[in-house]
């Protein structure tokens, strides 16, 4: 009974010693945080060694984040993947989906993204690419003649207007004088030419009598201007005008017309007609609905292919770019030691338990074997 409880007690103390033993090591890695001196000078096994080694931690933690966790191969590798590629395009189309769904206005997504007064900026923006684009096409075409430097199809356009121009003007022409203010004017003209002709105007006035010769001149004019052949004769005038002007040099007409007010013209014809404020006042789903379905089936899944090529391409100099390791090493560094205590210990928590019972379990044995030997040599 006696060599019983021996043996007993020795496993007991062999346990306790090796079980303590092994937890105050794994409790040495961490503690001390901080040095602790005596008499000046500093006691041995402080601070702990993670501590102590923080800056060789965190410089090798870096390394091997980049060695062998996010390296360009894993990357390329992942990037290759079907299923993680189908995975990419579905969150792409599911956020692309959100944002085409939104109730706000062009203007407010302007604003949202940085754009102060998005209308006044988006009209200089266009007003500044009209003026570049002026000055390009002007360059090229400066010393042309209006005839060498439109388009063929342009100019054929233009001649084809010209007699509906003709017919408008007769038009318009006939609904002023069949008006009072034409009637008027008639009268005015006739009274201020028989007054330039002197006696014969006199004599002619008196020959009239009170006949109104306005009455007389008015249904001529609007049967003169009604009348086919006039608008003809109209057409033609116009025709060779535009004739003669086609062999101008385009610098001819631009200093006929003036270059600020061309490109002031040019670019305020463009502004109208965009209609730029209307335009930002409307919601953005509005405006992009009619191409909702191309954008979410086809030009998201493009787009997120493109990325992928180009990410497989350039990826080892975006990982030198980023500079991984450096992020890592400058992170660790950062963290107190507790929170360092903290995150090793929540990763490897239960393996720091299993070496505490396993220093149990060996001395334990080694308690046994000590017994033994103990009742031996006794």
């Amino acid at each position: 009974m006696d060599i019983v409880f021996y043996l007993a007690f020795m496993v007991m103390i062999g346990a306790v010693i090796g079980g303590v033993t092994n937890s105050l090591a794994i409790k040495m890695l961490f503690r001390p945080y901080k040095p602790i001196y005596m008499a000046g000078k500093r006691l041995p096994f402080t601070p702990g060694l993670i501590p102590k080694r923080r800056e060789e931690l965190a410089q090798q933690l870096g390394r091997m984040v980049v060695e062998h966790l996010l390296t360009p191969e894993g990357i390329r590798r992942k990037l290759t993947e079907q299923v993680f590629m189908q995975g990419v395009v579905k969150w792409a189309q599911e956020e692309g989906e959100k944002w085409l769904a939104s109730d706000k206005t062009i203007g407010e997504l302007a604003v949202l993204f940085g754009m102060k007064q998005p209308e006044e900026t988006v009209e200089k923006e266009i007003a500044n690419l009209v003026e570049k684009k002026y000055e390009q096409w002007m360059k090229e075409v400066r010393l042309k003649t209006i005839d060498e430097a439109f388009p063929n199809e342009l100019l054929v356009k233009v001649e084809g207007s010209i007699r509906t121009l003709a017919s408008y003007i007769a038009d318009k022409a006939t609904d002023y004088f069949n008006s009072e203010e034409g009637k008027q004017r008639i009268d005015r003209m006739v009274n201020d030419f028989l007054a330039g002709r002197g006696m014969l105007g006199n004599m002619l006035q008196m020959f009239l009598g009170n006949v109104s010769l306005a009455d007389k001149i008015q249904p001529e004019i609007i049967k003169f201007l009604n009348h086919e052949g006039t608008k003809e004769l109209l057409a033609n005038l116009l025709l060779k005008e535009w004739d003669k002007l086609k062999v101008y040099k385009v610098a001819d007409l631009e200093a006929l017309l003036g270059k600020e007010k061309a490109m002031n013209f040019i670019k305020n014809s463009v502004i109208k007609s965009l209609d730029i404020g209307n335009l930002l006042n409307k919601p953005f789903s509005t405006v992009i609905a009619p191409y909702k379905e191309t954008i979410i089936d086809e030009f998201i899944p493009k787009v997120v292919d493109v990325l992928r090529v180009v990410v497989v391409k350039k990826v080892d100099g975006i990982i030198q770019r980023l500079q991984l390791e450096e992020i890592v090493r400058s992170q660790v560094e950062t963290f107190s030691v507790e929170r360092l205590e903290e995150m090793i210990l929540s990763i490897s928590k239960r393996e720091f338990k299993m070496i505490t019972y396993l220093g149990a379990l060996l001395g334990g044995m080694i308690g046994i074997v000590q017994g033994i030997v103990g009742l031996i040599i006794h």
